[in-house]
């Protein structure tokens, strides 16, 4: 039997702009979006609301190690239902191999928890770490085939590939159809600086963002890019942070460079301030690259305005403020030892919702993001596509509490912080999946995306 509804008088975001329009879905699909749509369904009345497409977070760890050998806070079922209650209906996280892991292998375990306990649709980063493991080069190809169609590999942290590696792996994944994400900073800098602050006893949380200095990020983004051109292979650079690192990628694309990039809202609304807390208070906002300054900030939105930057993603990667997570290595651990990174799958879209106007909020958080990465049926409400759908009150507003997300972390890195607009409908392939703050959404419920070529 064929399953439907009507969403009634909603302002649609569509590519032009904002049009009053009823939305049909029929068996998980939008089958029409126009005034007054004549439809034998259930109706939901969507006066006064905004619907725009689910969003899509291309960056986010989900039950994986850190490089120090950490797991992070969040199963696919916490995670994935934190993003839903915040608007985002796709996600694509890692699958990340370590020293020795066949490929495959790795893939089929990250795929055995995403089918227990996802509750939105997903996708995997195949992230590299040992291309000397057994059959990597021939499983490589293969995954990529499969669908698996976009890679990630670092220049820092015990996982990093050297420079002949990643080039190696570029002239693989760009002949296969596959886009290779780079975590871009240059180790070598990174140890002289933090070495230096070691040696002052410099060792505080607020001592990590001058040990991950921006030079850094330069230097690796530029040697990137080069190797886009190189090896004639699409490249994304992940979790840009600073002027410097979005002009290398604006000259960069002017010249014809295979390359796209992002930034996270840590980023657009954080500056390194957030770590000079008392005690080990700033190892909560702890991430790399780290933020930086007011300056760095406006750079990036003006990078995001003139499609320098393509998307903004939420690098989530959870961990807890106690013992399991950032104070794993004791109650007072100096800055190398605590676990990097903040949750954000759940805030990345009030946040963005309230600083953008809503074309451009589609586009940002879900549009580019299906164009780049190959979900084609995602991103847009367009007839044809899935019904992934978020109706937004544009006039509630909300101030984060210390502890009021649906992860596993424990504490909100934007408390205090007011947004005005509010997801109150959510719907994956057409299902609603949360109302009004509830949600309904059954672990396993999520979908994996086949991105092949088609």
């Amino acid at each position: 039997m064929k399953q439907g509804c009507v969403i009634k008088g909603a302002d649609v975001v569509v590519e032009t702009g904002l049009i009053r329009a009823d939305i049909s879905i029929m068996d998980g699909k939008i089958a029409r979006i126009a005034p007054d749509v004549d439809f034998d369904a259930p109706v939901i009345d969507a006066t006064g609301l905004i619907a725009t497409p689910g969003g899509i977070d291309p960056h986010s760890h989900i039950e994986q190690r850190s490089g120090m050998g950490l797991m992070n806070a969040d199963t696919f079922e916490t995670a994935t239902y934190s993003a839903a209650m915040g608007g985002t209906t796709t996600v694509i996280s890692f699958a990340a191999q370590g020293k020795g892991e066949r490929l495959q292998e790795v893939v089929e375990e990250y795929a055995k928890c995403a089918r227990r306990g996802a509750m939105i649709d997903y996708a995997f980063h195949l992230s590299l770490s040992d291309p000397g493991a057994p059959h990597f080069n021939d499983d490589l190809r293969a995954l990529i085939a499969k669908g698996h169609r976009s890679l990630k590999v670092f220049t820092t942290y015990n996982i990093a590939l050297s420079q002949a590696e990643i080039e190696h792996v570029l002239r693989i994944a760009g002949p296969a159809g596959a886009l290779t994400c780079v975590h871009a900073e240059d180790d070598a800098t990174l140890e002289a600086a933090r070495n230096t602050l070691i040696a002052l006893g410099k060792t505080r949380p607020k001592h990590h963002a001058e040990a991950r200095p921006k030079e850094a990020e330069r230097r690796a983004v530029a040697r990137i890019c080069d190797a886009a051109i190189r090896c004639e292979a699409p490249v994304m650079i992940f979790h840009v942070s600073c002027a410097e690192a979005a002009e290398v990628v604006r000259e960069a694309r002017a010249s014809g460079a295979p390359v796209t990039a992002e930034t996270c809202p840590h980023y657009l609304f954080m500056t390194a301030d957030v770590l000079d807390r008392p005690g080990m208070e700033g190892a909560k906002w702890m991430c790399s690259p780290p933020q930086r300054s007011k300056a760095d900030q406006a750079a990036l939105w003006r990078a995001l305005e003139d499609g320098t930057l393509d998307l903004i993603s939420s690098d989530h990667a959870p961990y807890r403020f106690d013992e399991t997570g950032k104070l794993s290595a004791g109650p007072k651990p100096p800055f190398p030892d605590i676990a990097n990174g903040l949750p954000g799958l759940e805030t990345r879209l009030p946040l963005l919702f309230d600083a953008l106007d809503p074309t451009r909020f589609a586009r940002l958080t879900a549009t580019a993001a299906a164009d780049i990465y190959g979900l084609a049926q995602k991103g847009r409400l367009v007839p044809g596509a899935d019904a992934d759908i978020v109706l937004w009150d544009p006039d509630r507003t909300h101030t984060y509490g210390s502890d009021d997300l649906h992860d596993n972390v424990g504490y909100n890195p934007y408390e205090g912080h007011s947004v005005t607009g509010w997801p109150t409908y959510v719907f994956l392939r057409g299902q609603l999946i949360v109302s009004n703050g509830t949600l309904t959404a059954t672990p396993g419920q999520g979908r994996w995306i086949n991105r092949s070529l088609p």
